[in-house]
């Protein structure tokens, strides 16, 4: 029992300094913009993109970015559309097609934040596939620090990929080098000193890893996240010291795990072989009874209803821990019955039918999580299975497909909506055209060109012969007429006559004073005449080119309205297409994790199958023992054993 007891203690901390290495990945992050703060939004279509990423519906802002892409729209914003568009489809699951956008950024035609992000994101999508080689690399290549919370997480990741790469010096180094500021230093500081108490740990550096480990099992917990962390390092110390025979030392960090957190069942299980070991069975009695009492899904509860008829016959308490094994098979059996019936449900594709009916969410990707699971015989274990990877993100996937599906339910809707504005553009077209036509030849161009071309004939004659009578105004015009006929009319008349000489005079006068006028605003009118020919000029090349867009887009606009209508009538099958390719695809990924979920669960039969012979041969050596006192001392040997 104590050999198969290092071995359980040995896997379960194994198991702790995994899934706790990577708990802030896990997390899923606030929505964050990929391409830095503040943003500066040049193009309009560009902000339409930002908006709905803010809001988290990043399905929303790839297609509207794509489309944008498409159509050039956001020519202002390319290096930062490419980046986000990567981040977006890393964001979705794509590893791909994110790592390749993340590479074509590495170039030095983008600035060096760029580069640096780029190499983050490439980085995590290496990590993700399990490239771990490729991850490091690409972490080593960025070059000072990152913005906001991505430097943080860059060091966390870093470390990471070392320790998964069995480089747990360089992991160590790596975090110790790192010293975090800002409002949230003491949490990434505690996930910083956690992993590395981690990293030694499993280099067998208990001594060294228990300075950093107590202190984050200590720390102040002012939210959910803290206080899980520290339980989590209570829980690895706890089973570090275990592991290094020191019990007393591991009942210390174990009891300030919390009774009622996740990390609880594994705690209790931890205190009671911690008891175990200082041969106090009767203490150990106390935990593992009341993990006895909780949900038996839980390999540490299933390993109660061992380990408490084990204390029992350590304590020679044979009655005792008859019951208790005999209890313990009655519940392994009953269980392994649930589980079966559980494999049936799944076989019969209730699962996953069952999470996507109840799952209201309309987010995608990594960022999703499962709120509430349905109330269903066949989601009784999944809060185990969603603890391992593969069918967590195969679950992702499978709604993800889902949502696709939905969405394009949604866009067949839209078809119609399509072919009615086709309808109304060619009505309208139709509707506007006879007005346009009588408006258009209500306009002589010609006519209006060769008025210009006069007009500027008459100016520069003007100019050339210095006429300065030519640029009068009207009123001024009549007067000078009106002189000129005096002048004629005096002509004509008697020459010796004093009076006509002194009318002569005076139209000499008038003729001197209108020229002096004439002459004194000649320049000024020149200039402004010439002024306003040149914006006739301006104005009727506005009215020719305006008049060629007009006669283009007669001809144009029923050629786009056709192809438009060209475009929505490929829409049908197209949507047909790809909601039969998605229907087959979510079928088949029912299928896999239908698999992912039988394995899981025939595992846990296995391990009940495997607990069950155990308790069974335990039962039969007590027994055994029972038959063999009877034959020497009589019956009362057992019920003096139980009685005890």
């Amino acid at each position: 029992m104590t050999g198969r007891c290092n071995k359980v203690l040995v896997a379960v901390l194994l198991a702790l300094g995994v899934t706790s290495a990577i708990a802030k990945e896990k997390k899923p992050p606030e929505p964050r913009p990929l391409v830095g703060t503040p943003q500066v939004v040049r193009d309009l279509h560009w902000g339409d993109v930002l908006f709905y990423f803010y809001q988290g519906d990043y399905l929303q802002a790839l297609t509207r970015l794509g489309a944008s892409q498409d159509f050039n729209r956001i020519g202002h914003h390319g290096v930062e559309a490419e980046l986000l568009k990567g981040g977006l489809y890393l964001s979705l699951g794509q590893h791909e097609q994110a790592g390749r956008i993340f590479k074509s950024l590495l170039n030095d035609n983008v600035p060096l934040d760029v580069r640096n992000r780029a190499w983050f994101y490439l980085a995590k999508v290496w990590y993700q596939r399990d490239y771990l080689e490729d991850a490091a690399t690409a972490l080593a290549s960025i070059r000072g620090a990152l913005p906001g919370d991505l430097e943080p997480e860059r060091h966390l990741l870093e470390a990471q990929v070392l320790m998964y790469l069995n480089r747990y010096d360089d992991a160590i180094r790596a975090l110790e080098r790192w010293q975090p500021v800002g409002a949230g230093g003491d949490v990434w500081s505690s996930y910083a000193r956690f992993n590395i108490g981690v990293a030694l740990v499993r280099q067998e550096r208990v001594e060294e890893a228990a300075e950093l480990l107590n202190e984050v099992g200590q720390i102040a917990v002012p939210t959910e996240e803290l206080a899980a962390l520290r339980d989590k390092a209570n829980l690895a110390l706890g089973f570090a010291w275990l592991k290094a025979n020191r019990p007393e030392d591991a009942k210390k960090v174990l009891q300030r795990v919390r009774l009622e957190g996740p990390q609880s069942n594994k705690a209790l299980l931890a205190v009671g072989w911690a008891d175990s070991a200082e041969k106090k069975f009767n203490k150990a009695l106390a935990p593992w009874t009341e993990l006895r009492d909780r949900d038996i899904l839980d390999a540490a509860v299933q390993e109660s209803y061992l380990a408490i008829p084990y204390a029992y016959a350590q304590l020679d308490a044979t009655g005792q821990a008859a019951e208790q094994y005999v209890n313990a098979v009655q519940a392994f059996a009953a269980e392994s019955q649930r589980i079966d019936q559980s494999i049936q449900a799944i076989r019969d594709g209730k699962l996953l039918d069952a999470i996507v009916e109840n799952d209201k969410a309309d987010q995608v990707g990594w960022y999703w999580q499962l709120q509430n699971l349905p109330d269903a015989p066949e989601t009784r274990y999944l809060y185990h299975l969603l603890a391992t990877h593969e069918f967590q993100e195969g679950l992702k996937n499978y709604r993800d497909l889902r949502l696709m599906q939905r969405n394009l339910a949604t866009w067949a809707l839209s078809v119609q909506a399509f072919e009615d504005m086709v309808d109304t553009r060619r009505r309208a077209y139709d509707q506007r055209l006879p007005g346009l036509q009588k408006t258009l030849d209500t306009v002589d161009l010609d006519a209006m060109e060769a008025h210009k071309n006069e007009l500027e004939s008459r100016l520069a004659a003007t100019e050339r012969d210095d006429d300065v009578t030519a640029l009068a105004t009207s009123r001024e015009k009549e007067q000078w007429a009106k002189v000129q006929q005096i002048e004629a009319v005096l002509a004509k008349a008697d020459q010796n006559d004093p009076m006509v000489q002194e009318m002569r005079e005076k139209a000499r006068l008038i003729r001197g004073k209108l020229l002096w006028d004439f002459n004194g605003s000649f320049k000024a009118r020149q200039w402004r005449a010439r002024k306003e020919l040149r914006e006739l000029d301006v104005a009727y090349k506005e009215a020719r080119r305006r008049s060629v867009l007009v006669e283009r887009a007669r001809g144009d606009y029923p050629a786009r309205t056709e192809e438009f209508a060209r475009r929505v009538a490929t829409l049908p099958p197209r949507l047909d297409g790809l909601s039969a390719r998605l229907e087959a695809t979510a079928q088949a990924q029912n299928r896999y994790l239908a698999a992912v979920a039988i394995k899981e669960l025939e595992s846990q039969k296995q391990r009940l199958a495997s607990y069950s012979l155990q308790a069974r041969f335990a039962l039969a050596s007590i027994y055994d023992k029972a038959a063999t006192g009877n034959n020497a001392a009589g019956e009362g040997g057992v019920d003096k054993g139980g009685a005890e």
